[in-house]
């Protein structure tokens, strides 16, 4: 009686076992990016840094169409559009609070670069 019970017990358990044993087939797939320019030979300036005043300047080696500047919990703090692209362009700020600071510089072929800044008090 024992040996039977043992046996069934055996038995149920691997059957049980069996029936839970659930397979998940996940296929890592690459992410696959085509960027039409490569951010790393793009040159850009930004100058003072860091930025003491309310203003600041951004020069690059090739045209950008617009500049985006965010705060560190990605509030926009400035936006600036511009109809003829440009290679250098005055930033002025009204009021900036000291903090770091992301300025996403947008190109004319669509092509973006983020950049840090720090914004001190002036003294």
């Amino acid at each position: 009686m024992k040996k039977s019970l043992l046996f069934f017990l055996l038995v149920f358990f691997t059957i049980s076992l069996q029936a839970q044993k659930d397979t998940v087939n996940i296929q890592n797939r690459p992410v696959q990016r085509s960027f039409t320019a490569d951010a790393s030979n793009i040159s850009i300036s930004i100058f003072p840094v860091p930025v003491r005043e309310n203003y600041f300047s951004i020069k690059s080696e090739k045209e950008f169409s617009s500049v985006k500047i965010t705060n560190i919990i990605g509030q926009d703090i400035y936006r600036g559009k511009y109809n003829d692209p440009q290679t250098l362009a005055k930033i002025v700020l009204d009021n900036p609070k000291r903090g770091m600071y992301l300025v996403t510089v947008v190109f004319s072929d669509g092509l973006r670069i983020v950049k840090k800044i720090m914004i001190e008090q002036a003294e």
